[in-house]
C-alpha cells in the first residue's frame, strides 16, 4: 500500500556527540512521496558548549565519579544549552518557522553488559527546549529500542538503509555509511537484505584523549601529529586484543569503555611511547578496525561523515587499508556531512510525528520496529497528524529551492 498524504513538516534536529564538542543543529523540510520520505536541508549550525559545561560533562563521563545531583545540574544546563540552539536553529535556518524540534540530546552512559545494552542516557530536559521555543519536543529517542531488547543504537541506519538502497542496487554491490565521531559506526546496505549496523570501536574519542594529554589541545589538528608519527605494533596488537573487535554485532559501545583507563591498560609496561608515535597508533587502530568490517561485509563504497573526515591522518589511513573500495563523503551525494547526524534526528523526529517506526531491528537487534521517543507538548496543545500509512522504503535529498 502507497503512503496517502503528503505529510509535510519542518523539523529542527539537535545533537551531541560522544565527543562533546557542541550541539548540531539542523533544519529540514521532510514530506512524503509514494513510498519514499524526501529531505530538503535546510542548513547547518555547530553551537559549542559553554566551556564550564562542557568541562563538566567530561569529568562526569566514566570512569569517573559522579552524584545525582551533579547528573541534574548537567541535565539542566544541557537542557538550556540545546534550548539556545533550537531557537537559533529555527531563527537562522528556518525562517523562525517550524513544526517540530527533535533531540537525541547528550549521551553520557551506554550501560553495556555481557553484549546486551541494560539502559541508555541521555542528558538535555527537553521542557527547557519546548518553553525557549514553544515547539513541541520529541526526545528520549534511544529507551524505547532498548526497552525493546535492541542496543539503541546506531540510529543512524535508520536514514542510512533508506538513503543508501538505491545505490545499493544501482551497484548490485554494498554500499556503507561511515560515521567517524567519538566512536565508528557503520551501516552496510545490500540489495534483497536487511540493513547491518554498529558500533565498529572508537574513532576521535582515544585521538582526542591522546591529544589533550600531550598537546593540552582538543584534538590532533589536521591529524599533524598522526602524520608525523609511526604505528607501534607493540601498542597496536594490545589495542586490537579488545575483546569488543571480535564481538558479533549487533553491538554498541561509548566512552565508558573507550576512555581513559582503557588507554592506561594499554599503554602499561610498553616501553614509552612518543606523542607522534601515540596518535598514529591510535589513528590505525581507528582505520583497521573500520576496514575489517567494511571487508568482511564486501564493501564496495563506503560513504563517511562525522568530525573525523576533517582529520587527514584518519581518512588517509582508511584508504590505504580499502584499496578495492570507493572512500566518499555524505556531502559527494548532497548530504551535509557536518550536520548529517542532526539530519538523523531530524529524520527520526518526523517518523514518530507521523506514526512510523524509527528504529531498524537488523541493526539494533530489537524484537521489531519501534515508535521512538517522547513527546513534550509546546506552547500549545499536542495535537498530531494523521498517521501516515503505508511504507517507507527510501529516502530522497533533495535540493533547496533558490
Amino acid at each position: 500500500m502507497g503512503i496517502r498524504a503528503s505529510h509535510g513538516f519542518r523539523v529542527i534536529g539537535l545533537i551531541s556527540g560522544t565527543s562533546i564538542d557542541g550541539i548540531d543543529v539542523a533544519a529540514a523540510d521532510l514530506h512524503a512521496e509514494e513510498d519514499a520520505v524526501v529531505l530538503t536541508p535546510l542548513g547547518e549550525l555547530d553551537v559549542p558548549y559553554p566551556e564550564p559545561l562542557r568541562e563538566a560533562l567530561l569529568a562526569a563521563l566514566p570512569p569517573n565519579p559522579c552524584t545525582a545531583g551533579e547528573l541534574t545540574r548537567l541535565d539542566t544546563g544541557v537542557g538550556q544549552a540545546f534550548a539556545d540552539a533550537a531557537a537559533r536553529g529555527a531563527e537562522e535556518l528556518a525562517g523562525g518557522t517550524a513544526d517540530l524540534v527533535a533531540s537525541l540530546g547528550q549521551t553520557v552512559f551506554h550501560w553495556v553488559e555481557a553484549g546486551h545494552v541494560r539502559g541508555t542516557l541521555q542528558l538535555g530536559q527537553p521542557a527547557w527546549i519546548a518553553e525557549r521555543t514553544g515547539l513541541p519536543v520529541l526526545a528520549d529517542l534511544r529507551a524505547r529500542d532498548v526497552a525493546a531488547g535492541g542496543h539503541g543504537a546506531p540510529l543512524a541506519s535508520t536514514l542510512d538503509q533508506l538513503w543508501l538502497r538505491g545505490l545499493a542496487q544501482d551497484t548490485g554491490r554494498p554500499v556503507a555509511a561511515l560515521n567517524l565521531g567519538g566512536i565508528a559506526n557503520i551501516t552496510v546496505v545490500a540489495d534483497g537484505e536487511p540493513a547491518v549496523a554498529y558500533d565498529t570501536g572508537p574513532a576521535n574519542a582515544l585521538l582526542d584523549l591522546a591529544a589533550h594529554r600531550v598537546t593540552g589541545r582538543r584534538s590532533d589538528v589536521d591529524g599533524r601529529l598522526a602524520l608525523g608519527g609511526s604505528v607501534r605494533s607493540d601498542l597496536l596488537g594490545r589495542l586490537l586484543a579488545d575483546p569488543y573487535f571480535a564481538a558479533a554485532p549487533p553491538k554498541s559501545t561509548g566512552k565508558e569503555h573507550f576512555n581513559e583507563t582503557y588507554l592506561d591498560a594499554a599503554l602499561a609496561g610498553l616501553a614509552p611511547v612518543e606523542p607522534a608515535d601515540l596518535l598514529a597508533t591510535l589513528t590505525e587502530l581507528t582505520a583497521v578496525t573500520v576496514a575489517d568490517q567494511c571487508v568482511r561485509h564486501g564493501v564496495a563504497i563506503v560513504i563517511a561523515s562525522g568530525g573525523g573526515i576533517r582529520n587527514p591522518a584518519v581518512m588517509t589511513a582508511l584508504a590505504r587499508h580499502l584499496p578495492s573500495a570507493v572512500l566518499k563523503t555524505s556531502d559527494d551525494l548532497g548530504l551535509p556531512g557536518a550536520g548529517k547526524e542532526a539530519y538523523l534526528t531530524a529524520l527520526l523526529g518526523w517518523l514518530t510525528w507521523c506514526g512510523v517506526p524509527g528504529s531498524v531491528p537488523s541493526a539494533t537487534g530489537a524484537r521489531g520496529p519501534r515508535l521512538l521517543g517522547a513527546l513534550v507538548p509546546g506552547a500549545g496543545p499536542l495535537i498530531l497528524p494523521a498517521p501516515l500509512g503505508g511504507t517507507v522504503t527510501r529516502l530522497r535529498v533533495a535540493e533547496k529551492a533558490r
